[in-house]
């Protein structure tokens, strides 16, 4: 009997427990799909009922092969309740009658093969009834569960995996609520700018020896309220939205085996491959961008009563120290650069996750190749391009990130009273060709360097995303998009302060990033290419 294409067998219904009705079933090759000349394709394997179970639709997490393997083997091993709704669909030939029929004849083949081994069990138990009793150890006698059952049984018993600074550092994005890191990153900027009002340095201002009063109040401060306090917390949501994608449905959704906890295994060896790369990252964010710029940008100069570098909150005692005292701006300047550190060692944490990601689905789709089904190509796509969308986000927010570190840092050297004042400045000094004045005095910056490297990690990221996802063809149309707004955002970083109307072209970048934010496509929807209907 034929049912779409497939062999079926109707239920026999003549009270075999599960392993007599298996082997029969798996002799005949019930639910098969019939051969070229119209035969029976043969007796099921457990490398092909395994491999016909896992590509069921609606079947996230698969089957292993190792629990099909024991249901071919001469054993007292049962099956699931969760396997018997999957092989009933094999056997039912996906047709819904068929499948609660055999779902039925399962499971009570299930049931009484599960009797059969109590009364084997008791039967063992009167005739060792004078036998000093012994530790009960495993034995093939415990049925099988199901794989949901077998992952939380192996989080219980198994040891866990060695945690070291990679796999901890991915924890904080991959675990608990998605809310948990932005509103952490969030909270402490808000902590800062409280301690800020304290400190009664949340909006401050100066006379620069040549006479210009400028703002240096910490609330005025885009690269420590605006960036902490909105694009870092979108960067990590961002990261994280896509990781959790990736780890939790793209990858078991591409795998040939979906097995959640292979899958997972195969990824943290992925991400502890790179922990030498997290620890450099760490030491060179802890003691270089953190300690050693806080002694050399901070300490020294408020214990030297100045410096060569632009007064700003951290050095407003050296000014105005009836404002607030030297102790209580290191102490101040101490917690506000321990925060910045580790914040921008979480960010780093997120470019080297999206290249673990990227990584990882290109070594996925390379090992695909040699499956050129229409639909698995289709879904190489739809997860290609929701990780290329994710990556460029990130990367929009990264380059802004490193805009208002730069923005802040020229300010202080023109002759502006206050950032967004200059700004607006430059921008009708252009149209009306005047002098805006915004060159000023020669400090060092050192914040322009570290904005540099965000900038050009940023940008490394996207670049590697973009080859390895963009090849053939399947992306052109977006990476194309996509690469202009990055070039001229970049464009308008490196420009800033460098000639008068630099604020146009980086306010045209800014504007275009922004929208890209909310629509990575550009207002275009996916294409035939990718065959599914455009994702956000």
């Amino acid at each position: 009997m034929l049912k779409n294409g497939k062999l079926f067998l109707p239920p026999p219904k003549d009270g075999g427990d599960f392993k007599e009705l298996f082997k029969q079933l798996a002799a005949a090759g019930a639910g098969r799909p019939l051969g070229a000349d119209g035969f029976p394709a043969g007796p099921w394997t457990p490398e092909l009922l395994a491999e016909a179970i896992s590509q069921i639709d609606s079947n996230r997490i698969g089957v292993d092969l190792r629990t099909v393997q024991l249901w071919f083997q001469e054993n007292e091993k049962g099956i699931s309740t969760a396997n018997i709704r999957w092989l009933a669909r094999i056997f039912g030939c996906d047709d819904p009658v068929a499948t609660s029929e055999w779902q039925m004849e399962l499971s009570a083949a299930q049931s009484l093969l599960t009797a059969k081994r109590r009364e084997s069990k008791k039967a063992g138990s009167s005739v060792a009834a004078g036998v000093p009793e012994m530790p009960r150890t495993a034995t093939v006698d415990d049925e099988t569960p199901s794989p949901a059952e077998l992952a939380r049984e192996t989080e219980i018993k198994v040891p866990s995996r060695h945690l070291g600074l990679a796999m901890r550092s991915e924890a904080l994005f991959s675990r608990g609520s998605p809310l948990n890191l932005p509103a952490s990153v969030f909270a402490g900027a808000t902590a800062l700018g409280f301690l800020s009002y304290i400190a009664e340095i949340h909006s401050a201002t100066y006379s620069r020896a040549d006479g210009v009063v400028k703002q240096v109040g910490f609330l005025w401060a885009p690269n420590w309220t605006f960036l902490f306090m909105v694009l870092l917390p979108l960067f990590f949501a961002f990261v994280i939205e896509l990781l959790v994608f990736w780890k939790h449905e793209g990858r078991l959704k591409l795998v040939a085996q979906g097995d959640r906890m292979q899958s997972e295994d195969v990824w943290a060896r992925n991400v502890e491959a790179t922990s030498y790369t997290y620890w450099a990252v760490f030491l060179i964010c802890v003691f270089f961008a953190g300690l050693f710029q806080w002694v050399g940008v901070c300490l020294i100069p408020l214990l030297n009563g100045g410096g060569k570098y632009a007064i700003d909150w951290g050095k407003l005692a050296i000014v105005h120290p009836e404002i607030i005292s030297v102790p209580e701006t290191i102490l101040f300047t101490g917690v506000a650069y321990l925060y910045m550190c580790l914040c921008f060692y979480l960010f780093f944490v997120g470019l080297i996750l999206l290249y673990t990601v990227v990584h990882d689905l290109w070594r996925v789709g390379e090992a695909s190749k040699s499956r050129p089904e229409v639909d698995y190509q289709g879904e190489i796509s739809e997860v290609g391009l929701k990780v290329i969308r994710a990556i460029f986000r990130c990367t929009v927010l990264g380059i802004l990130i490193a805009i208002c570190m730069k923005a802040q840092s020229s300010y202080l050297t023109s002759t502006g009273e206050n950032i967004a004042a200059w700004l607006v400045s430059d921008m009708f000094s252009a149209f009306h060709g005047r002098n805006n004045g915004s060159a000023g005095i020669g400090y060092r910056m050192p914040t322009h360097y570290s904005s540099l490297l965000i900038v050009i990690s940023t940008c490394v990221v996207f670049l590697f995303g973009s080859i390895r996802l963009g090849v053939g063809g399947r992306f052109r149309v977006f990476l194309w998009k996509m690469s202009a707004v990055v070039g001229l955002l970049v464009a308008g970083y490196l420009l800033i302060g460098a000639f008068i109307g630099f604020s146009i072209l980086l306010g045209v970048g800014v504007l275009l990033g922004t929208y890209g934010l909310f629509d990575p496509g550009f207002g275009q929807r996916r294409t035939s290419e990718v065959g599914i209907q455009s994702v956000s």
